[in-house]
């Protein structure tokens, strides 16, 4: 049987703790995953959702090197800000490398070994990514739409729970940590009871985000050691394919738009940002709010760059 059909009862003779009992994992549900519920502020108050476009839906074919995708992040949210734009949301994949949010640590980046150090404009702290890790970029009106942030990085967090759900994994929140996580031990297991299997991180200017959440597929969890992710050293980190689940990147990303458009609207498949939706930067020259660090690793103590 492929692996991709496997259930997860038949993975070990019983079903590891955060998986659903009865989920699919080679096909997705179709139709709706439910009635759409209206957006709401961190306060409870509803909140209109945008009149106008749908949000353009882009995959990128190949790995996107991280200075590249920060250039289209950067000119397409201030389009967006301008009123010049759609909102967007782009799934792609990077090469192996960390980056590091506004908030990290030099005693976090513990043995980078080969891959490159970027530091980024978004919140949090340092994180992987790398083949096998679903990025997606999310460019939204978070003014118009929600109102504030803490109202925005829920969604954000809903819409991977809705995600895994489809995929078979009950993700969870963990208080006073962002992102969503899967039960993998008991709670007295002194390494935690929940590995982190989503991370979340985003950037705000002129109230359009930027940068947004990576789920992990099947990236080579090894890769991990050269940081403490996120800050956390009392949780591991885990992926559908460490729960022996779907490596099928198609099926994931056909359940990140179904459960996308269930919480945020409709989106339009687009093949390349200049498909009447705003033209591609220019990456040489273009405004980059990222870059390796100069003279490697040991850089990264040098001058912090603020966002904008």
């Amino acid at each position: 049987m492929p692996e991709d059909a496997r259930s997860p009862a038949s993975i070990g003779g019983a079903r590891p703790s955060g998986l659903i009992a009865g989920a699919g994992l080679a096909t997705l549900p179709t139709g709706s995953i439910g009635k759409r519920e209206p957006m709401r502020s961190a306060s409870g108050q509803p909140i209109a959702e945008p009149i106008g476009q749908p949000v353009a839906w882009m995959v990128a074919p190949s790995l996107v090197p991280y200075e590249t995708a920060s250039a289209v992040m950067t000119q397409r949210a201030s389009a967006i800000a301008a009123g010049a734009a759609a909102e967007l949301v782009w799934l792609l994949e990077h090469p192996a490398l960390y980056t590091a949010g506004t908030s990290a640590k030099p005693e976090d980046l513990i043995a980078p070994g080969p891959f490159p150090v970027h530091r980024t404009g978004r919140g949090g702290q340092f994180t992987y990514h790398g083949p096998g890790q679903r990025v997606a970029y999310v460019m939204l009106d978070v003014r118009r739409r929600f109102g504030d942030v803490r109202a925005y990085v829920a969604s954000l967090e809903d819409w991977i729970i809705d995600t895994l759900a489809m995929l078979g994994v009950a993700g969870e929140r963990q208080a006073g940590r962002v992102g969503v996580w899967v039960r993998r031990r008991a709670a007295t297991d002194a390494r935690g009871s929940h590995d982190k299997i989503a991370a979340i991180g985003v950037r705000l200017s002129r109230w359009v985000s930027s940068h947004g959440i990576s789920l992990n597929v099947a990236p080579d969890l090894d890769h991990y050691a050269g940081i403490v992710a996120c800050g956390i050293r009392d949780a591991g980190v885990t992926s559908l394919a460490d729960l022996g689940l779907t490596t099928d990147i198609r099926h994931v990303d056909r359940a990140l738009r179904a459960a996308f458009e269930h919480r945020f609207g409709k989106t339009v498949e687009v093949a390349t940002l200049a498909d009447g939706v705003g033209a591609p930067p220019r990456t040489a020259g273009a405004t980059n709010e990222s870059a390796p660090l100069p003279g490697g690793p040991s850089g990264w103590r040098a001058r912090q760059e603020r966002p904008a």
